[in-house]
């Protein structure tokens, strides 16, 4: 079922998304090489905690194995979406997805962003560009009267036209009190097709992009998921409500944009 958000509940759902933009520019200070995933959690759990909010990835029930150990999710380079922050430090010219999400005042808040550690290749830059782009094409889409497959075709198009793989496997979602709520948000889809965009629809869109191939894998542990050729992949999401002719989006990236400077991509 789709719950179609009141103006005080979208304010509620600012509030736990630009906390998000705050954590994602704290850790931005922060990757660096030799820096590892789990050094950069622990942080991140600390500064959610200490804004009155809790983390909301920390023990997710996982249908395949345990519950998530971790409050971010920390993707490094072929790691699509999921990947469990440990010990081994970051790399000159890695990228690491990280995807957060909180709970607060009731209502949750959800973003990712990509970041570069260090100089990368112009390949890879190009890939985050991309990636990125299709987040904002995405949300031009996202508006009063649109469907959601205007939403997902923007994404595919976007992407596929520059030879980047869309991973089908997962998507965006609604977001409100709970982190996954109806409808799903595909990367992939037809024009005019899909359920139809209201006012007051909360949802996250959330670009999963490859630089080969669109295939993937679940790793051993359950939860991180891997390009099945190896090769990078990006991870870009907002959370935003649909309104009529411009998307208000709820979550932000000026917080990091400022830590980055000329960085920022």
């Amino acid at each position: 079922m789709i719950y179609l958000k009141t103006d005080e509940e979208v304010e509620l759902l600012r509030e736990a998304n630009l906390l998000i933009g705050k954590v994602l520019a704290e850790l931005a200070k922060l990757i660096q090489p030799g820096i590892t995933t789990r050094q950069l959690d622990k942080v991140a759990e600390e500064f959610i905690r200490d804004h009155g909010a809790e983390p909301v990835f920390k023990n997710f029930p996982n249908p395949y194995g345990p519950p998530f150990p971790a409050s971010i999710c920390t993707s490094v380079n072929e790691q699509v979406v999921h990947g469990i922050p440990n010990d081994q430090p970051l790399n000159e010219g890695d990228i690491v997805s990280i995807d957060c999400g909180t709970r607060l005042n009731g209502f949750c808040g959800d973003s990712c962003y990509t970041f570069p550690v260090g100089e990368v290749s112009e390949e890879t830059r190009n890939l985050l560009i991309t990636t990125k782009e299709a987040l904002y094409k995405g949300i031009e889409q996202a508006v009063v009267g649109h469907r959601i497959g205007d939403i997902s075709h923007a994404v595919q198009q976007c992407c596929e036209s520059k030879g980047y793989g869309v991973v089908r496997e997962f998507v965006g979602h609604g977001v409100g009190r709970e982190m996954h709520e109806d409808p799903q948000v595909p990367n992939y889809g037809k024009r005019g097709n899909g359920i139809l965009l209201k006012n007051g629809m909360c949802i996250a869109i959330e670009p999963m992009i490859t630089m080969g191939t669109k295939e993937i894998y679940m790793q051993e542990d359950k939860w991180g998921i891997i390009t099945r050729d190896r090769k990078y992949a990006a991870h870009y999401e907002h959370s935003l409500c649909i309104r009529k002719g411009k998307a208000d989006i709820l979550s932000s990236f000026e917080e990091i944009k400022k830590v980055l400077g000329d960085k920022f991509i």
